[in-house]
């Protein structure tokens, strides 16, 4: 009997209007079919949802490198990594402010009245993730998973697995 209450809640939620929507993207066609699922799903079925993409950037390295003749040369390796993850990280959000753009309209013209707010964050992406939804209160977590088998995800890791694990809200994973 409790299941029955706890799924129509979940089936209420699932439904109201004013969702804070968690996208979390990267370079990866798994977050694009994500976002894609997320938009036509969610946009379809509600007016009013803020969908947040979240971008996290790797850490800057904490170690200093060398050339073959041994001149330290970090400050400006460092910068260029920084730059180049700069830039990648405005690649993508502005790929899926794109792809927002395109399903904020309905067939006949009508606006969703979707909000969409892009954050660039810095860390490992697992923590940062599940941080973010805690801090910017999110309704769920939609992602995509890149279909690793079992061997793979345990020695690689799964931003996917953890974050299902350890989110503060629901979290979607969309298959591959």
């Amino acid at each position: 009997m409790g299941g029955e209450t706890a799924a129509a809640a979940a089936a209420a939620a699932a439904t109201k209007p004013g969702r804070r929507i968690l996208v979390a993207v990267d370079e990866g066609d798994e977050s694009v079919q994500a976002l894609r699922w997320c938009l036509g799903t969610f946009a379809a079925a509600s007016r009013g949802d803020t969908v947040i993409l979240l971008y996290v950037r790797p850490p800057p390295p904490a170690y200093s490198v060398l050339d073959a003749s041994g001149y330290l040369f970090a400050e400006e390796v460092t910068a260029a990594i920084d730059r180049y993850s700069r830039e990648v990280a405005d690649a993508v959000v502005e790929k899926a402010q794109k792809l927002c753009t395109l399903y904020s309209k309905d067939v006949d013209g009508s606006d969703h009245e979707m909000k969409v707010e892009a954050k660039v964050a810095v860390g490992d992406a697992r923590a940062v993730i599940c941080h973010m939804a805690d801090k910017l209160g999110a309704d769920v977590l939609v992602m995509g998973s890149h279909g690793y088998g079992f061997f793979k995800r345990a020695v690689l890791g799964s931003v996917s697995d953890y974050c299902l694990r350890n989110a503060s809200c629901p979290v979607l994973i969309v298959k591959p």
